[in-house]
């Protein structure tokens, strides 16, 4: 058997290239090298099992930015860490979270990001629940019997099964009894007012902690579960004395059962943080420089930081992969482009798209002579979405690219014309405010939202490495095809609600009237804004 693959592989490699031809060279050389000749793999092991996460002002988000630029080096490349501002810093150590009464179980819980440690010790502390107050001097007067607790804050959840197996499996009355309870305590617990208190869990400086971390609680215990089995998102915390810890869904209802109930359960906790202060921040920028057109640009676009309860490998290692792998294609196939072409790794992007903001408010020849941006952030799936985002010359230019584009790549992408600009989500919209090509390259889901998006199973494993070394393939295509294209995109503006209500019309006239969903997009142009330079001073 083993024999007969070596002999089969050739073949069926041999028939891949064949499939992928086209009338123009140098695609075919980027289709061979991507396709037959990936470095997708190992590039992914480096920077996600090596380094691991990319957490804002953290050692790790240096210490993958100097293999960035080591990894550009060796193809050639010149790159560099381009400053533009601080962000707070912090060491992630080691989480040991134990249930030590009324049973002892070792707990699937960590740290927050930025949370504070316990400085190298034991702590040991009881839960307490946060009830329901009439209002915030109700809450202000019960603050003391928190002191020296692990606050519960999170809601309860029924059952931590995903809605799917309710779905397959679950009587009509039982999924209807089970959807009604938990829309009524997630309803109890969310808000800007939370449960009464007059103060918010929002994602990013969240009062509600700041206010707890003030009366001396020992600790928050949070739990944001997916809807997926076993899994949780893991953000950051803006205390600075007590631990925030997170605690997945299954062991989070042990603990709100065990309180609610009076077995007074205890916790053991032994956290190493340690909060670093206002550190710097940069981005990665590589650039090979144009051969005719120098002042005129194609840029590759992916946000370099993650969240830090795993690896970041599908936000956005991937698309930061697809991004390094097409430049090393390029540098093979292409290494004197008519325009300059310069990849920016962002960092700053889960703290509100700060580090790619930042660049396009410092570059301003970049504004001037920007030809087209392709950015890629949502996932490790094949890319199957595009469109002009809402510049009308643009979708001209767009179709002309896909139209030469292998027929394999073409055939899986649903190009939806000139569509809207992006409003945010991912750094395209930091180049898209200002009227700039900055064009998303949107990814088949692989459940992204549920499984891995911020999650603690963001890791190696969840990486589909036929579809990354398509996407990259797919990316260095475009890149040439914007180097080359003969004329710039010009930046007229499409009339945005006229779009909406075709792309509307087409919707329901596609799903014979009763469209699942209709298309979303801005009314009116989205503003830029200005970039965060620190971490505002209130939260540091």
């Amino acid at each position: 058997m083993r024999k007969l693959a070596l002999l089969v592989l050739p073949l069926l490699l041999g028939a891949v290239r064949a499939r992928a031809q086209t009338s123009d060279p140098v695609l075919n050389r980027i289709w061979a090298i991507g396709m037959d000749s990936t470095h997708t793999p190992e590039l992914a092991q480096q920077l996600l099992d090596s380094i691991g996460p990319r957490l804002a002002g953290s050692p790790g988000q240096r210490r993958a930015q100097d293999w960035l630029i080591s990894t550009y080096a060796g193809w050639g490349i010149g790159a560099k860490n381009e400053r533009y501002g601080t962000w707070r810093g912090w060491r992630r150590g080691a989480s040991h979270i134990d249930l030590v009464t009324p049973r002892v179980r070792t707990l699937e819980a960590t740290m927050v990001g930025y949370s504070p440690g316990t400085g190298g010790r034991d702590v040991t502390a009881g839960t307490i629940v946060l009830p329901r107050f009439a209002d915030s001097a109700a809450f202000v007067r019960w603050l003391p019997q928190a002191r020296g607790k692990l606050v519960l804050v999170s809601a309860p959840q029924p059952t931590c099964r995903p809605t799917e197996d309710w779905t397959q499996f679950a009587t009509p009355a039982s999924r209807a009894r089970m959807d009604t309870l938990r829309t009524a305590i997630n309803r109890e617990w969310a808000g800007p007012d939370v449960r009464g208190t007059g103060y918010s869990l929002a994602l990013a400086g969240g009062s509600l902690g700041l206010r707890l971390d003030q009366a001396g609680v020992a600790g928050v215990v949070t739990s944001r579960p997916t809807n997926a089995l076993g899994t949780r998102s893991v953000f950051e915390t803006y205390n600075t004395k007590s631990p925030t810890i997170s605690v997945s869904c299954e062991d989070y209802s042990l603990l709100f059962r065990l309180t609610e109930h009076g077995s007074n359960p205890t916790i053991r906790m032994n956290l190493d943080a340690e909060l670093l202060g206002e550190q710097p921040m940069f981005n990665t920028i590589a650039t090979v420089r144009g051969s005719e057109k120098p002042d005129e640009y194609v840029m590759l676009s992916a946000h370099f930081d993650s969240w830090d309860a795993a690896s970041g490998a599908t936000d956005n290692g991937t698309g930061t992969i697809t991004m390094l792998e097409a430049m090393r294609i390029l540098r093979q196939v292409y290494p004197h482009p008519k325009r300059s072409i310069v990849v920016g790794h962002w960092t700053g992007e889960e703290n509100g798209l700060v580090g790619s903001h930042a660049f396009r408010e410092d570059h301003p020849e970049i504004v001037k002579g920007l030809h087209a941006l392709f950015n890629q952030d949502n996932g490790t799936g094949r890319i199957v979405n595009m469109s002009a985002g809402g510049l009308v010359n643009a979708d001209v230019h767009l179709r002309a690219y896909l139209d030469r584009l292998p027929a394999e790549l073409r055939s899986q992408i649903n190009y939806s014309g000139v569509g809207t600009p992006a409003g945010g989500g991912s750094d395209n919209a930091s180049f898209a405010c200002a009227g700039l090509p900055g064009f998303s390259l949107g990814s088949l889901s692989w459940n992204y939202g549920t499984e891995t998006w911020h999650t603690e199973r963001d890791t190696y494993d969840k990486i589909v490495f036929d579809d990354l070394k398509a996407n990259a393939t797919l990316t260095a295509m475009l890149v040439y095809l914007a180097s080359e294209d003969p004329t710039m995109i010009t930046r007229e503006r499409a009339d945005l609600a006229k779009v909406m209500e075709e792309q509307r019309a087409r919707a329901i006239a596609a799903s014979a009237g009763a469209p699942q969903r209709l298309p979303q997009g801005p009314a009116t142009w989205p503003e830029c804004g200005v970039a965060p330079r620190t971490t505002s001073p209130r939260l540091r």
